[in-house]
């Protein structure tokens, strides 16, 4: 039996792994790890905590994806 949590990214209600990590999310979305910034129930995670980050069920995740331009 397969166990997720309910989180809500930018938002949005989605179901993830239980277990999952910040950077298991980070892939799952299909970012780039170097170019987002993570806010976990209101504090930013440095990148390099992010693979130790457990994300539980009904946390609150906004991802700010950075874009080059000119």
């Amino acid at each position: 039996m397969l166990i997720e949590n309910r989180v809500t990214v930018n938002g949005e209600r989605r179901l993830i792994p239980a277990g999952s990590t910040l950077t298991d999310l980070i892939a799952t979305l299909g970012l780039p790890q170097d170019r987002v910034a993570v806010e976990l129930n209101r504090a930013i995670v440095k990148r390099e905590f992010w693979a130790s980050t457990p994300v539980d069920s009904d946390a609150e995740i906004e991802i700010v994806q950075f874009v080059g331009g000119g």
